[in-house]
């Protein structure tokens, strides 16, 4: 056949072959994009296509070899456990699962034993060859094979899809658009992690089904590197230091996503809201308080009743229904619209630590990163259209602020219209355009994340980096044309005639729950001084110093410093240990000499010690609270 030129990487290349594995012989090269589009090696070529080549160690390549990974352990797992029906099994940004319907639940000893069989496939390096075939005899072919979910899937296409894309690899065929690496024997480094119970399409009316997950990377020493990130994370699980630190709990009792604050976790909570009371009083928002339910048609008029109904709980009250608030926006509209506002009277900012109640699906409850009930700090500020830049990055400036206070570097992205949204183009075009603008006017790069905004108005998320890496989402600031112009708010212009305002609603700190379950995670649980719920422990030595430790605890606490006392009968080394696990971070000690002198033993929780006078003791701690 005739020499076909194509560009690859760039360059202008001529070819004697009809595939692209004649033309790529890169071993690292897992996949292609042709004209834009990502194929497998095994695609045809035409002459004038544009290549650029996949390698395994970029985004695209990884992901490549997560989703090969997932369908070789579907394979491992049909051939041990024919019983068990496949559904899906997609790459995700950390690693790969497939959900499997089995009445036997897979064991830690299972997930061993499809490891192994895993890398026996991989060791026979079969090709994933890519098949087209008719949906009718599709469907036919799965339902031979007993595979009623993949029947379904294919069910569910739109009308005008009159073929679908198998995969087969081994003894092993599903259903997937693809692309895959050329062959198993690709996968170089991979990992089973976990099994969890998952409904079928996220449904918890559906079965529930199992889901293996795992990881894979294109090198061992990336694996390695991710399990030991694993092994660090594991330690810093907020729900297990929770318990630990008695901090908080949950109970089977109360339903799922419902926090219990325990002693510990109470104070911190108060802390942090104390906190976010004086920076917002220095910053000019005033407190406010709504009520948790509101009359259904607040609701109907704020658009959530036919964009956010299914994330909402519901009761009725004296024969009308009433919405369980899962956000603060229409009290504080209200409190706006309870007089006749003037344009000198802008911007006005209402701040509510407001407990919410969302609908959360059971499976993804998750400690308290993901709650049914839950606090956010949050405020809406009322302005003109004039002064909206300058609020907007007055809100950017708290956010540095209070992020700083923490330690947390941070990145930003603009969340432009959803689907399901209100309001017109023109205002969510003016929306949008001022957060980029405030963005632009700090300085500050962002990255533009289409179609996740929130049903009424496009937003900036503020995106923080904890002490390993993870991001976590946390601070909202979006921009509002439409409920104000839903529940006809206006002020009365320089001119005398009535103008609508702009509504900014924004959290910093986000849900309360969130954030201190980012923070448990972050400091391990072991917090700075000036949040530690427990911020020293006095304990004496023997019996003969129980007086003087008294004393000392006694004015530890007329200067507000958070403390315990321990005058158990036990070992000092007991004491301080038990102290250390609970990581607090000072352990006040006092012995004879300490009693004699006037003194106290300082020991960190770092291990450092010092011996001071209580007074000093005191100025340390206190020289630890955030200047706001």
């Amino acid at each position: 056949m005739p020499d076909i030129t194509v560009t690859l990487d760039g360059k202008p290349v001529s070819l004697d072959g009809s595939t692209l594995r004649d033309l790529i012989t890169d071993a690292r090269v897992v996949a292609a994009r042709v004209d834009g589009a990502l194929v497998d090696l095994s695609s045809p070529v035409a002459g004038g296509q544009s290549i650029v080549t996949v390698k395994a160690d970029s985004a695209d390549g990884v992901q490549i070899l997560r989703h090969s990974a997932s369908h070789v352990m579907a394979e491992a797992v049909k051939i041990l456990f024919p019983d068990a029906r496949p559904t899906i099994g997609p790459a995700t940004d950390d690693g790969f699962y497939y959900d499997f319907d089995r009445d036997e639940p897979f064991s830690s000893e299972d997930l061993a034993k499809i490891e192994e069989k895993m890398n026996e496939l991989v060791g026979q390096d079969a090709p994933f060859v890519r098949k087209e075939m008719g949906r009718t005899e599709a469907k036919a072919f799965f339902e031979q094979r007993g595979e009623p979910y993949k029947v379904e899937i294919i069910g569910d296409l739109p009308d005008d899809v009159e073929t679908v894309s198998l995969y087969e690899q081994g003894s092993f065929v599903d259903l997937c658009r693809g692309p895959h690496v050329p062959a198993t024997g690709y996968l170089k480094a991979f990992k089973l992690l976990s099994v969890a119970g998952a409904y079928w399409r996220g449904d918890e009316r559906n079965r529930m089904l199992q889901r293996i997950y795992g990881t894979a990377f294109p090198v061992p020493k990336d694996l390695r590197a991710y399990l030991t990130f694993l092994e660090e994370a594991k330690k810093r699980d907020h729900r297990k230091l929770g318990r630990e630190l008695e901090l908080f709990m949950f109970s089977e009792d109360l339903g799922p996503g419902m926090v219990i604050y325990m002693p510990k976790g109470g104070r911190l909570r108060t802390i942090l809201e104390d906190f976010e009371k004086k920076i917002h009083f220095k910053r000019g928002y005033d407190i406010v308080y709504g009520p948790s339910i509101l009359r259904g048609r607040m609701w109907e008029i704020s658009g959530h009743m036919d964009n956010y109904k299914e994330n909402m709980y519901f009761t009725e009250v004296d024969g009308q229904v009433y919405g369980i608030k899962p956000m603060n926006c229409l009290s504080h509209i209200l409190i706006y619209k309870s007089k006749v506002r003037s344009y000198r009277d802008l911007p006005l900012r209402y701040f509510e630590l407001g407990n919410v109640t969302r609908h959360e699906k059971s499976g993804v409850i998750h400690g308290l990163l993901r709650t049914r009930q839950f606090t956010q700090d949050d405020a809406h500020i009322f302005c003109r259209p004039d002064q909206l830049i300058e609020e907007i990055t007055s809100i950017i400036d708290l956010v540095e602020e209070v992020m700083a206070v923490f330690g947390f570097e941070y990145t930003m992205e603009i969340s432009t219209r959803p689907e399901k949204s209100i309001g017109s183009d023109a205002d969510w075009e003016m929306a949008t355009r001022a957060l980029i603008d405030s963005l632009d006017k700090k300085g500050l790069p962002y990255d533009i994340n289409e179609g996740d905004g929130a049903f009424y108005g496009p937003k900036i998320d503020v995106k923080i980096k904890d002490a390993i890496g993870r991001q976590w989402q946390c601070a909202t600031i979006q921009c509002d044309f439409s409920l104000p112009e839903r529940f006809d708010t206006h002020y009365i212009g320089s001119d005398g005639e009535k103008h609508r305002p702009v509504m900014l609603h924004r959290v910093i700190l986000g849900s309360i729950e969130r954030f201190i379950g980012v923070l448990i995670e972050h400091f391990a649980g072991a917090f700075p001084v000036w949040l530690s719920p427990v911020q020293a422990v006095v304990m004496n030595i023997t019996d003969a110093q129980a007086e003087y430790a008294a004393s000392v605890a006694e004015a530890l606490k007329a200067a507000e410093v958070r403390m315990e006392i321990d005058l158990r009968n036990e070992k000092i080394g007991f004491k301080i240990r038990e102290a250390r696990v609970q990581k607090v971070p000072y352990m006040v000690v006092v012995g004879d000499r300490e009693k004699e002198d006037g003194t106290v033993s300082i020991r960190e929780r770092d291990g450092q010690q010092q011996t001071m006078r209580v007074d000093e003791f005191i100025a340390l701690v206190k020289s630890s609270d955030p200047v706001i």
